[in-house]
């Protein structure tokens, strides 16, 4: 029972201060549960946020139920999970309540001005310490720059990461000359999309089911929800406009936690509470199933030669993948003088600690970009 506790003070704790997306939120779970509790070490982590990238479904959210499993079993998975998600639902849906009354929400993006620009470096904390575990020799460098340039030019994570987990298991192969004999892969679950729910009138089994299909088949970051709400909410049953889909994203972005909590703003605007609720579960409940299956695997992966060297490659992939993320933010975050401010004072308050606190770089961001924002000039 002290360990759900724990599991639930600390995933609850990060569901509200866990801002910047999901690489800055495994970033936050790293430096938790392999630095300060060390519920687990590097190797393992690292293993379960590869493993994590070759599953549907919210990588951050899914990565808090690994770890809520690893120190509380299936209970700790539910657990994590649970508390993880719930801030982020329940600030959502306050904002939808806004939204459906008023047409607008309140002014919180002056607070997130610097949140964004202070979770770079957190971000950056991650790739170090993740990096230094995975890559191995000069072979997985190369891999992960290799990783790094397509992801930076628009290649999905998921074809990043298995194109790097193919090219690791194709060299281990070679190099114990058991290339006839083939090896154990992990594959990703491709679940295909379900037929259409031809459910036109708005109702409570046709939000959760439309949102249960998409937590299901979707692969890689956030942004890519975006592309599967507006081919289903907005295209094919005319629930929303595209104008609607944008605020609930953005809605999503502002808040912390993960990113699918549009769902529950979607939901809310949709049928009320009882829409939030259903288009949450929905969107949420593939990820449970996944991570419970999964989990128990990743340790026997190690005991096979061709599955090691295809793990090993996929946890390099997913490094690449965090740091083109890095890039790819630093590019559209640091847009101008006060953003960069912000990023260089929390970077050099966040790596002068001896002990990283992720609260206090958040709270830093937020207070520096609201009174950045506020000036004239």
């Amino acid at each position: 029972m002290r360990r759900l506790v724990e599991i639930g003070k600390l995933f609850g704790k990060l569901g509200l201060i866990a801002f910047g997306g999901p690489a800055a939120h495994i970033g936050m779970m790293e430096e938790e549960v392999v630095n300060k509790r060390e519920w687990m070490d590097r190797q393992h982590f690292l293993d379960m946020v590869g493993a994590t990238n070759l599953i549907p479904g919210p990588n951050s959210t899914e990565m808090a139920m690994h770890c809520g499993y690893h120190r509380g079993g299936v209970a700790g998975l539910f657990i994590a999970g649970i508390t993880f998600i719930l801030p982020a639902t329940i600030l959502t849906v306050l904002l939808a309540v806004f939204y459906s009354a008023y047409g607008k929400v309140p002014a919180i993006e002056p607070f997130f001005y610097g949140i964004q620009a202070a979770v770079l470096c957190i971000i950056l904390n991650a790739v170090f310490k993740l990096g230094s575990k995975a890559i191995k020799d000069n072979s997985h460098l190369a891999l992960a720059f290799f990783v790094v340039g397509f992801s930076v030019f628009g290649t999905s994570e998921i074809i990043a990461i298995l194109g790097a987990g193919a090219i690791g298991l194709l060299f281990a192969a070679l190099q114990k000359q058991e290339s006839s004999k083939g090896g154990r892969k992990l594959l990703p679950l491709l679940i295909p999309a379900a037929a259409s729910s031809g459910v036109g009138a708005i109702t409570s089994v046709g939000i959760f089911w439309t949102f249960l299909k998409i937590g299901a088949i979707l692969f890689g970051s956030g942004y890519v929800l975006i592309a599967y709400l507006d081919a289903e909410l907005v295209e094919r049953l005319n629930w929303l406009t595209k104008t609607e889909l944008l605020d609930a994203v953005a809605i999503g972005q502002f808040t912390p936690g993960p990113v699918l909590s549009t769902a529950s703003f979607i939901g809310y605007y949709l049928h009320g509470y009882k829409g939030a609720l259903m288009a949450t579960a929905g969107i949420f409940l593939p990820s449970f199933l996944f991570v419970w299956l999964l989990n128990p695997i990743i340790p026997k992966l190690r005991t096979s030669t061709l599955a090691t060297a295809f793990l090993d490659a996929v946890n390099v992939g997913a490094v690449g993948v965090m740091l083109a993320v890095v890039l790819q933010l630093g590019n559209e975050i640091l847009s101008d003088w006060k953003t960069i401010t912000v990023a260089i004072i929390t970077a050099f308050i966040y790596f002068g600690l001896k002990k990283k606190n992720a609260v206090l770089i958040v709270l830093i961001g937020a207070i520096a970009g609201y009174g950045l924002h506020l000036l004239p000039f």
